[in-house]
């Protein structure tokens, strides 16, 4: 099943499912299945968009990650929220899909039935690579090749890719100051290594769109023209994250402006600037920084980032595929629907759907 037939009534099967938890109390059903169906015709009638759209929403596809809920990097931000909670309230904002997250079910088939239960899809998966690094060429490989396997089960076609040879972003240190600088012959193996996986992807109908990430070596506008310029467009994409591109002092708009014909998935991740400039200042670690609560969604008041021209832009661009909302945060201080939500609407008011 295309991206385009899966998504076609998405309004509709949205507000079914919303129509269906709002007759639901303590699991007893109190409608009907023919007054809820009535119900979310309506609903949906009243809630199709009617300002003109930036994207053509059989498309493009709005996805949010995990990381409101809970945090991959960092297991003491949690907030003992399952998955089926995490998944469910995706859903009940208003998004088609997601990333993967470690709470998620290993087993493809458990993980397919949930999220066809709630009317979402997987978006990405996410593999680290080592090549500017010795002995790890093969897993890496490896690595990459079940991702691969893994997405196209889910019928999706992206995957996500960063450098973590001597990455700093997990570790307890000044992030910024101790980014790593690749040699000229660790650029060449990590350009080779890109190359190569990225013909592995097309060849099988994928994508590899990679993800420039604060505290590794490709995190700094020069870092980004030098993967660009080394890498085939055939094969190599670019991940836009908009977040991780201003904490390293990029302008988001700049990347989106110069690469747009060579982005092929999104993440949409805003910044709290006063708390990025105490983090700068202060050397902060990127987990300190996280746990200080330097990332927030699109849509909320306290972002520094203006992201209407940067999906205007790649609108100009006929951009094509996921735009992902990103918010590492810590759920017992912003709870996690309502800045979903928060979220869903801004890219409603933005886009038009």
């Amino acid at each position: 099943m295309n991206n385009s037939n899966y998504f076609a009534n998405i309004t509709l099967r949205r507000a079914i499912a919303h129509c269906l938890l709002a007759a639901m109390v303590g699991g007893m059903v109190l409608a009907s299945p023919a007054a809820v169906a009535e119900s979310a015709y309506a609903k949906a009638k009243i809630t199709a968009p009617t300002t003109k759209t930036l994207f053509d929403p059989s498309k493009v596809f709005l996805g949010i990650t995990p990381t409101g809920w809970v945090n991959d990097d960092d297991p003491t931000i949690d907030d003992d929220i399952g998955f089926k909670q995490i998944v469910s309230e995706m859903a009940l904002a208003g998004f088609q899909g997601s990333s993967v997250g470690h709470k998620y079910p290993t087993d493809t088939k458990v993980l397919t039935d949930e999220l066809n239960l709630r009317g979402l899809k997987i978006s990405e998966p996410w593999v680290g690579t080592y090549y500017t690094i010795k002995a790890m060429d093969e897993q890496t490989l490896e690595t990459f090749k079940k991702q691969m396997a893994f997405i196209k089960t889910m019928g999706g076609t992206d995957i996500v890719v960063a450098e973590l040879g001597n990455a700093v972003h997990q570790q307890p240190v000044a992030v910024l100051p101790n980014k790593p600088e690749f040699t000229d012959a660790q650029w060449k193996a990590l350009l080779d290594g890109l190359n190569m996986l990225g013909a592995l992807a097309e060849k099988e109908g994928m994508r590899l769109c990679y993800h420039p990430h604060v505290g590794t070596g490709v995190e700094k506008a020069p870092d980004i023209d030098r993967l660009m310029a080394g890498t085939d467009p055939k094969y190599v994409h670019l991940l836009l994250d908009t977040g991780h591109l201003f904490y390293a002092g990029v302008d988001p708009l700049a990347i989106a402006t110069k690469y747009a014909s060579r982005i092929k998935h999104v993440h949409l991740k805003n910044i709290r600037k006063s708390v990025l400039d105490s983090s700068v200042a202060s050397n902060s670690s990127f987990l300190d920084s996280i746990r200080a609560g330097v990332f927030t969604v699109p849509g909320d008041s306290a972002g520094a980032i203006n992201f209407k021209p940067i999906l205007e832009t790649l609108a100009a661009a006929n951009y094509q595929g996921w735009l992902v909302v990103e918010a590492e945060q810590d759920p017992k201080k912003a709870n996690p629907l309502v800045y979903a939500q928060m979220a869903r609407q801004y890219l409603r008011e933005t886009i038009g759907f």
